[in-house]
């Protein structure tokens, strides 16, 4: 594809922010890249910092949504639209209206789903089989802008939220690629999200930022749902339980028709089970404190129920 002939303001922070950058700078010029500065705490590369200095990309680092609003009031950029993936900031109505086409966003859920923090692990939470891109232009209100376009993505069967995001920046990459020149061109008008909705049930529905506690598997709920949770939790919080005396993070499981007491342990066929409030997990995979990732017999082998 062939660079537009115009200019973007990328907003983005994080890990998706920082991959989705990579891919749109071979296909769009970034006037400038907004976006958190590097907490004092962490160590290492921050996402997008290292993206934009390996591009010589100019780079702003307002700490809050009041600094961001003077940033704007002191500095002019020529850029029509904004646009903005994983960022972490409120963007206030004075820095929206600065740009003439406004800002956009690329949200990995098919809106009005899942709006919020982490739609990701919500489409899986929730045992949804499609989910989706959606590009909107934004409003003050959280995820409430009105839409220029929708992509859908089937969810695979035992797919984690790492694997739903790669597919799913991949995938708004090329949504980006084709939609932004056509807005920029002013052929495409946004429409309210209960118009312009693709997905098969447009109903609101709202995800939030998960919690290191989110992460301790209650064995009283039902074995389909904690393997979604496995899937869903994979990268963070993770997984935890204890078996066996030992503290453990469980990476994948499979659901057996097997039924039990909530949060015992059983070797069935070999396998390490643990039943469930309905059904039983079969522990296909874990990682206990301190060692490398093994497989359920792995562990069985080493340790005595």
């Amino acid at each position: 594809m062939k660079k537009t002939s115009e200019t973007i303001v990328f907003f983005g922070s994080g890990p998706v922010a920082a991959e989705c950058l990579e891919l749109l700078i071979e296909d769009f010029d970034i006037e400038a890249v907004i976006t958190r500065p590097k907490p004092t705490h962490h160590r290492g590369d921050y996402p997008v910092l290292p993206v934009a200095a390996k591009h010589n990309l100019p780079t702003y680092t307002p700490d809050s949504k009041k600094a961001l609003s003077e940033l704007f009031a002191q500095t002019s950029f020529e850029s029509r639209i904004g646009l903005v993936i994983d960022y972490g900031i409120i963007i206030q109505a004075d820095v929206i209206e600065s740009f003439p086409l406004g800002i956009l966003n690329s949200h990995f859920s098919l809106l009005p789903q899942w709006r919020g923090a982490d739609p990701l692990s919500f489409a899986i939470l929730s045992g949804q089989k499609q989910t989706g891109v959606s590009l909107m232009r934004i409003n003050e209100k959280m995820d409430e802008g009105p839409l220029l376009a929708q992509a859908t993505y089937d969810i695979p069967d035992n797919m984690t939220t790492p694997e739903l995001t790669d597919a799913l920046i991949e995938l708004s990459y090329y949504t980006l690629q084709e939609i932004i020149p056509l807005y920029l061109k002013e052929e495409i008008e946004p429409l309210p999200q209960e118009i312009g909705s693709v997905a098969e049930d447009p109903v609101v529905s709202y995800s939030r930022k998960l919690q290191k506690s989110d992460g301790v598997l209650d064995w009283r709920k039902p074995a389909d749902v904690l393997e979604r949770e496995i899937r869903a939790y994979t990268d963070w919080p993770k997984s935890r339980s204890t078996i066996a005396g030992k503290d453990v993070i469980i990476t994948s499981a499979n659901v057996i028709a097997e039924s039990g007491e909530p949060g015992d342990v059983r070797i069935i066929d070999k396998q390490l089970v643990v039943y469930c409030g309905s059904d039983a997990l079969q522990v296909t995979t874990l990682k206990p404190s301190g060692k490398h990732e093994m497989t359920g017999q792995a562990f069985l082998a080493g340790h005595q129920l």
